[in-house]
């Protein structure tokens, strides 16, 4: 493990000293989104847990016990011991345990706090509910319901452009959209785009034709299906010769992609109705078996701290890739850094630290937002809707 910064005063990242000061998001803050995410969005989180599975009272109760502490003033404390990533943690948390949550940052915080509901359900300790996920339930029922069904028989009525594809996996967290597109209308309006790189994403594909591309996931179930359909693309077309897909290496975030929910998309896929998404579902599981599809899900996946911070052992394994894709709001709030940059602040800059020319398709739904035109964020903001943080705004940005 490499020396970690103190997550309660991080400097600007190494590499680009010109970059104006941005303070780091916090949860402290009277009525911002941080903020609400811990006292209105984690209650009902913790309802929904106890809905979806018989916990017992012990595990009820160290529930209750986090969400008072996470809220109220609790103070922070390092995870036992015996926990697998204890050791990982004390020194992820250096500078922070002993004081309030609500000193901590905002991703740290919020990482933090699924680590530690983990552990209220069982999760890491001896007994029946070691290792079940409790946010399985959830995504079972989302990848079995019609709403997918739908959106793989889709992909019958017409091949889609590759354009398609990646709107798909560009919009695929949201409810309306996914794979009800066709070769002609990617079911997205331009206007909702803050950001659209999509050339260069191309351009870097082509470029670097039949190397190794690596995907970090985001979420499970419907949007790691079309994510899984673009990797597809990437195969058979020749963009890529061989595909890492990163996923968690435990339940994290509600709905974030893990390995057993990756092999429950696939099978999805391959015993669909439809003859498409079938197809796409066999390709991939004999890409799996023949090494041409491989899945990683390094620790750090599940670390408080900025990509700038990855171990040597997991830059040294994304190093090589023509392109590292990544999906979603939390993987870009690691890569630029979870501060209140100026939005025009250059996406360049901001990650010339990454191993690899790096491209992030996202779903806007934190206050993070950088690499925009100048004249774009005052006219957002003029609408007067909360547009970085509702999900009704997206984003391609490149930087080769």
């Amino acid at each position: 493990m490499p020396n970690v910064p103190n997550p309660t005063d991080v400097p600007n990242p190494p590499d680009v000293p010109n970059l104006p000061d941005a303070p780091v998001v916090r949860i402290d803050v009277p009525g911002s989104f941080a903020r609400g995410v811990f006292h209105e969005r984690h209650p009902v989180l913790i309802r929904q847990v106890l809905d979806a599975l018989p916990y017992g009272p012990a595990q009820q109760e160290r529930l209750a016990a986090l969400l008072a502490q996470s809220t109220g003033g609790g103070v922070l404390e390092p995870p036992d011991g015996d926990d697998p990533d204890a050791a990982r943690w004390r020194e992820w948390g250096a500078g922070l345990w002993g004081r309030r949550w609500d000193e901590a940052p905002f991703l740290w915080a919020e990482t933090y706090f699924y680590r530690r509901l983990l552990d209220a359900t069982g999760y890491f300790r001896p007994g029946p509910w070691r290792g079940v996920d409790p946010f399985a339930p959830v995504k079972a029922a989302e990848l079995a319901g019609p709403a997918v069904a739908g959106e793989l028989a889709a992909l019958d009525a017409a091949e889609p452009s590759r354009q398609a594809l990646l709107s798909a996996a560009l919009w695929g967290n949201r409810a309306d959209l996914g794979f009800r597109l066709t070769a002609g209308d990617d079911g997205t309006s331009a206007a909702a785009l803050v950001a659209d790189d999509s050339a260069a994403l191309w351009s870097v594909l082509e470029h670097g034709r039949g190397g190794r591309v690596d995907l970090v996931a985001d979420n499970a179930g419907r949007e790691l299906l079309p994510d899984l359909v673009l990797i597809d693309h990437l195969l058979t077309s020749g963009l890529a010769g061989r595909v890492t897909l990163h996923v968690k290496p435990q339940p994290h975030f509600v709905s974030d992609a893990t390995t057993a929910d990756t092999l429950a998309a696939l099978t999805r896929l391959r015993t669909a109705p439809g003859r498409a998404a079938a197809a796409i579902g066999e390709r991939l599981w004999r890409a799996m078996g023949a090494g041409t599809l491989t899945i990683g899900a390094h620790p750090f996946f599940c670390a408080p701290l900025p990509f700038d911070a990855m171990p040597a052992d997991l830059r040294d394994g994304l190093s090589g890739a023509t392109l590292t894709i990544l999906k979603g709001d939390l993987n870009h709030r690691r890569l630029v850094g979870d501060r209140h940059w100026p939005p025009t602040t250059p996406f360049a800059a901001l990650t010339a630290h990454f191993p690899t020319p790096v491209a992030t398709l996202r779903t806007l739904k934190s206050d993070v937002a950088v690499g925009l035109a100048p004249d774009l964020p005052p006219r957002l903001d003029a609408t007067g809707t909360p547009w970085r943080t509702d999900g009704r705004h997206a984003l391609i940005q490149v930087r080769r």
